[in-house]
């Protein structure tokens, strides 16, 4: 399997998180590294470290630390507390900006998502573990009765909410002009000076994002060696570790061209094989670009132009292009993405609104000829 940087990265993390965990989730985190990624299982204790803060901070165990927690209080908490537990989880609220006052509330699937996790630690402590009698850490179960809300949505309704996020018709190519010719006139002249230094990169990333639709992550994990220019391919590592080849258009090909052929002089970098290929310059460091690092440049930029996108969203943005230029051929659609289920890429074999409300009004002339 192949290690990829966001791999390496949460593993560092998980390692650190793991310190304050008690001996159990120590454990639980070990024995699944192996068939979890460890983005998943660093999401994963994080939950439990806001599960065991509330049990503290209820009264329901009774340590100054939570790696002083043991297995008992897990096996006889009340159906009534977990489900206490859940209620305080639904409830929260966060800050949708830190300028502003407004807040949202939790949505159904991140509280999906915490009893998922529980449900993965209390299955383990109770049905997958072996302690040296032979038998699990315990035997009752109580996140095994605490129910997943559904969370329904016909396909249209999840394809409107895609349509409303992203470029849809030719937007990403205004965006990219807009990019490229007027976004430098909104700077102050410090700003402007950053954009210059950086401007051949960061227009890359963006145009490889609306050229091939890959994650943010097999962004950030491209070496040189990957980048076909004879066959317009490029080599990612999907989820799972797994290697792929994605085609690339011509025209982003020719942008990221345009970016290797500064990178060396301005950010300082090696051109090597294994040279990862999205780089900054700081402190007289080369480093390769984190995720976050590139959602803030798509952030910025997406911001500027029209409203705040993330990297996924561009991903969505090509994905809609390429169903409606393929005519919805899904296994190409498949391929391309690195999906697993055909019903992921039906979601973008969709009508956007401005498409619905224009064969409405086709429609009505029918009816209207008719009449007339």
């Amino acid at each position: 399997m192949a290690i990829t940087k966001q791999h390496e990265y949460y593993e560092k993390r998980l390692e650190s998180l793991l310190k304050e965990m008690p001996f159990f989730v120590v454990k639980y985190a070990d024995d699944k590294l192996d068939i979890r990624s460890p983005l998943t299982l660093y999401n994963y204790v994080r939950d439990y470290k806001e599960f065991f803060q509330w049990l503290m901070a209820e009264g329901i165990v009774e340590c100054e630390s939570m790696k002083e927690i043991d297995v008992e209080p897990l096996a006889t908490l009340s159906l009534d507390d977990a489900n206490n537990y859940f209620k305080f989880v639904a409830r929260k609220k966060y800050k949708v900006s830190k300028k502003e006052d407004e807040t949202k509330q939790i949505d159904t699937k991140t509280v999906n998502r915490h009893k998922s996790s529980l449900r993965s630690l209390f299955k383990y402590l109770t049905v997958e573990s072996e302690v040296k009698s032979g038998k699990p850490y315990f035997e009752r179960n109580v996140m095994a009765k605490i129910p997943i809300k559904k969370v329904t949505e016909t396909f249209n309704e999840r394809a409107s909410k895609i349509t409303e996020k992203i470029f849809i018709e030719d937007a990403d190519i205004d965006f990219l002009e807009y990019v490229q010719h007027e976004y430098v006139a909104s700077l102050s002249p410090a700003q402007k000076r950053y954009y210059q230094r950086d401007k051949e990169r960061d227009f890359a990333i963006l145009s490889l994002f609306l050229g091939t639709g890959i994650r943010v992550n097999e962004l950030t994990s491209l070496r040189i060696k990957d980048i076909d220019f004879s066959s317009k391919e490029i080599r990612v590592i999907r989820k799972g570790g797994k290697k792929d080849t994605v085609s690339v258009t011509p025209s982003s090909l020719e942008d990221v061209h345009r970016y290797l052929a500064v990178r060396k002089e301005k950010y300082k970098a090696g051109d090597g094989e294994n040279e990862f290929v999205f780089v900054k310059h700081y402190n007289g460091l080369t480093d390769p670009l984190s995720n976050r690092a590139v959602e803030d440049i798509v952030y910025k930029y997406t911001k500027s132009f029209d409203k705040r996108m993330s990297p996924h969203k561009l991903r969505h943005t090509y994905a809609t292009n390429l169903a409606e230029q393929t005519g919805g051929d899904i296994p190409l659609i498949m391929n391309q993405l690195g999906h697993t289920q055909s019903d992921i890429s039906l979601l973008y074999i969709n009508t956007t609104k401005e498409k619905q409300r224009k064969a409405a009004e086709l429609l009505d002339q029918r009816r209207n000829k008719k009449t007339d």
